[in-house]
């Protein structure tokens, strides 16, 4: 039944078609998904054409170079938005999936299996990969998705939509499963936030303040993404040149996004031989680098860090450096400062990286590897719904499996209690 409210009538559409979508056959969700790659692939003038009036908008607003690296779209990105809906593809159909079962000794056979949410919602800015990202992703795993993709993005996302809607229809299934409401503006994101009922769960991406919004004023459960407050700490027994690769590769690869790191620690032991070799790669890069009074006693290029250095995720080619006396001080300075997103040790002992791996309260916490890998495409789930830095349900990147539910089905011979 159709609603008076446009707004509403958008939201029962994606929970009509949410409801159809959850008892479709994995061969049709990927024909979806193949015509889906192919819709992006064949609508690339068209993408880049609306994209190029969003970076116009965003240069003229003076949005920062973070954000417009977010929101550019060339023909080399949308194909590799396309190429990674063709991953998402090959990956198993998590619904239906037993996540475990057994037998009661009164005979009742119980098993827990996965079930879509039903219709995800998503509120986003400047990052018009996300639409297709979601979308895909909440295909695939049989749930309807509703999105919000900001005003920065507008043009994009109207053709983005637009061609999965396409897509989605001529595979046969209902092209209303993935909805914008983009024209409601902030309003329309507000509401969203207020669809319970209609909406399952939300999932913000961007900016600290965004995601603070939605997780203090929404009333749909939000599965929080976080920002990267990220660190490498460089241990006694680092290999130099591991190191400098390594915080060189987590810094300057994609400045503008969660899992670059923004902070460098460094032990004391091992500060004069490997710092000034990590400080002239950096600044070598671009990269501002402020230190604390140690580190600027070793690189006197350094800037003057304070405590505002060690609260900021930059985005950009900034980057703080303190000296630590441990690997206790190491840890006591991410618990205070982190955002429970990445951080990375790089050492060659042994017993420092499994207390790094076990201390460390992080989503992801690696030894001797690059903080870029923190990525739902990098773990080989294809594209990812974002990195939660929550501990319930989902953590780290998700893929499909974290947009499942479950539900427990009895199978009984008339057993009574």
């Amino acid at each position: 039944m159709s609603h008076a409210d446009p707004f509403i009538t958008k939201l029962e559409r994606a929970r009509r078609a949410a409801k159809s979508l959850a008892t479709v056959t994995t061969m049709q969700k990927n024909a979806a998904l193949e015509a889906i790659a192919q819709g992006l692939e064949e609508a690339i003038p068209e993408i880049v054409a609306a994209n190029a009036e969003d970076l116009a908008r965003g240069e003229a607003n003076q949005i920062g170079d973070g954000l417009l690296d977010r929101l550019r779209l060339d023909e080399a990105r949308v194909r590799s938005l396309a190429a990674a809906v063709r991953e998402l593809i090959a990956l198993p159909d998590p619904i239906g999936q037993i996540v475990r079962g057994s037998t009661l000794a009164n005979g009742i056979k119980i098993s827990q299996v996965r079930v879509p949410f039903g219709v995800v919602g998503a509120i986003y800015e400047a990052r018009p990969n996300v639409t297709v990202d979601i979308a895909a992703l909440a295909l695939k795993s049989g749930n309807g998705a509703v999105l919000r993709g900001g005003t920065a993005a507008e043009h994009s996302n109207r053709v983005l939509v637009a061609v999965i809607q396409r897509a989605i229809s001529a595979s046969g299934l209902d092209g209303d499963a993935v909805q914008t409401i983009d024209e409601f503006g902030r309003e329309g994101a507000g509401r969203l936030m207020r669809a319970r009922g209609y909406v399952d769960v939300l999932i913000p991406r961007g900016s600290a303040g965004l995601i603070a919004t939605v997780v203090s004023e929404s009333t749909v459960p939000v599965i929080e993404t976080g920002a990267g407050i990220v660190h490498v700490y460089v241990d006694a027994t680092a290999d130099p040149q591991m190191a400098v690769q390594i915080v060189t590769n987590a810094k300057t690869h994609r400045p503008s996004v969660c899992n670059a790191a923004e902070t460098l620690l460094v032990h004391r032991d091992a500060a004069p031989r490997i710092l000034p070799l990590i400080a002239e790669q950096l600044l070598g890069a671009g990269v501002e680098l402020a230190g604390d009074a140690a580190a600027r006693a070793i690189a006197a290029e350094l800037g003057e860090a304070d405590d505002e250095t060690w609260s900021t995720e930059h985005l950009a080619l900034e980057m703080g450096v303190r000296i630590v006396d441990s690997l206790d001080e190491a840890i006591e300075h991410i618990d205070r400062y982190s955002t429970r997103h990445t951080e990375s040790i790089v050492t060659e002992d042994y017993a420092s990286a499994e207390r790094f791996l076990a201390d460390v309260d992080s989503a992801v916490v690696m030894v001797n590897a690059s903080t870029r890998f923190t990525d739902g495409g990098e773990f080989g789930f294809g594209a990812e719904v974002g990195i939660s830095t929550q501990k319930l349900h989902a953590r780290g990147p998700m893929g499909l499996a974290e947009l499942t539910s479950t539900k427990w089905l009895v199978r009984g011979a008339g057993q009574i209690r």
